[in-house]
């Protein structure tokens, strides 16, 4: 039972909700009432609307279950093309008509396929919980066809353009940036949010415990990684691992010149005012210099592919790829990267009969 004032004679407001489940789902379920009267969203459920749900979800659920970053592109998503879409519909009166229209107002304002997917997406996940809340009997979006959103090209350096690149930008700190990330395929937030008590250097190992996002509002943020298998151990090449070396004994020859004492959970990668590197200010300086080689159409996550690529043409088992990408399954590592795959094959193939010499004998048609 919960106390909703008094009307405007003076009588007491109550509002009864029954809950299926145990004593915690009825404690769960009068926290969400709570919190949604202190916001002024209706306690009843008939008429609540998509848009005071959603809020509703982004508050409970997407709020303390998904990275600050995740919780920003819902919100802004769902602010600029869910709401003023289907916002004012009763949520109990959406259907999938409804869901389709929306998919075709935002493919008239010019939105791209794969923003509609992700619109979609996030609608989708939201009403799931619904579902689970028992608000809805069923999810209009499993009777919707999910826009097919055209994935971006792939690309991968080669040898000769790994080397133009590293070359290029050498000493520089975007230089040594590049340079790990070809060398340990880690995502552009992982590198920039590596402190020095992350590496091993005697070991030549990285821990990979947390990642870096800008959010806007709140500026570079510390995040968790982008999945739980994300959190892993990296090992170092020995290029790499002598980088790190040196950029560590620079900084604490810094550090010492000004007496300062040394911190080992100070980031590697600073700006000029000791500030952690901005992942978009690196993207940026990434295509400026990839375009100045000649690299027009690579991304700088593209040199995580190229990682990855290279490693599997040498012959190294998809699965230590998929543990050093932080990838949740192999099967994940073998789907993005199948088009390396024929090519592997076929090497496969010769090494196989190169391994038994000439035990085989020559090949014969049977005569019957």
């Amino acid at each position: 039972m919960i106390e909703l004032g008094r009307d405007a004679n003076g009588k007491r407001m109550r509002k009864s909700v029954t809950v299926k489940g145990n004593k915690s789902d009825a404690q769960r379920k009068l926290r969400e009432l709570l919190t949604n009267l202190d916001k002024g969203i209706p306690i009843d459920e008939s008429k609540k609307t998509v848009g005071e749900f959603l809020d509703q979800w982004l508050d409970t659920y997407a709020k303390t279950n998904t990275s600050p970053k995740t919780y920003y592109d819902y919100s802004g998503m769902i602010r600029r093309y869910l709401k003023p879409v289907i916002g004012h519909i009763p949520l109990k009166k959406l259907n999938p008509q409804m869901v389709q229209q929306l998919h075709a107002s935002m493919y008239e304002k010019g939105l791209s396929a794969r923003t509609v997917q992700y619109a979609h997406k996030i609608l989708k996940h939201s009403l799931k919980h619904a579902v689970r809340w028992e608000m809805l009997a069923r999810n209009v979006c499993d009777l919707v066809d999910s826009p097919k959103g055209k994935s971006k090209e792939m690309l991968a350096l080669d040898i000769n353009d790994v080397q133009k690149l590293l070359n290029a930008t050498s000493g520089s700190t975007y230089g040594h940036i590049f340079h790990l990330a070809v060398y340990t395929g880690l995502r552009r937030g992982e590198l920039l949010a590596l402190r020095w008590c992350d590496v091993d250097l005697k070991s030549k190992n990285l821990s990979i415990n947390q990642s870096l996002c800008t959010v806007r509002g709140n500026g570079v943020i510390t995040s968790n990684p982008k999945t739980s298998s994300s959190r892993r151990q990296v090992s170092l090449p020995p290029s790499a691992a002598g980088l790190l070396k040196s950029i560590k004994a620079t900084r604490m020859e810094q550090y010492e010149a000004i007496e300062l004492e040394w911190d080992e959970s100070a980031y590697i990668f600073l700006r000029p005012d000791g500030s952690p590197m901005r992942p978009d200010t690196v993207t940026h300086a990434f295509i400026r210099i990839a375009r100045e080689l000649g690299f027009a159409d690579v991304r700088f996550h593209d040199l995580r592919h190229t990682h990855a690529t290279l490693m599997l043409k040498q012959g190294v088992h998809p699965k230590i790829v998929s543990e050093r990408l932080g990838h949740a399954s192999v099967n994940i590592t073998m789907d993005t990267y199948s088009h390396v795959l024929p090519g592997m094959q076929e090497e496969a193939a010769v090494v196989f009969e190169k391994s038994l010499g000439n035990i085989i004998p020559e090949a014969k048609a049977n005569l019957f």
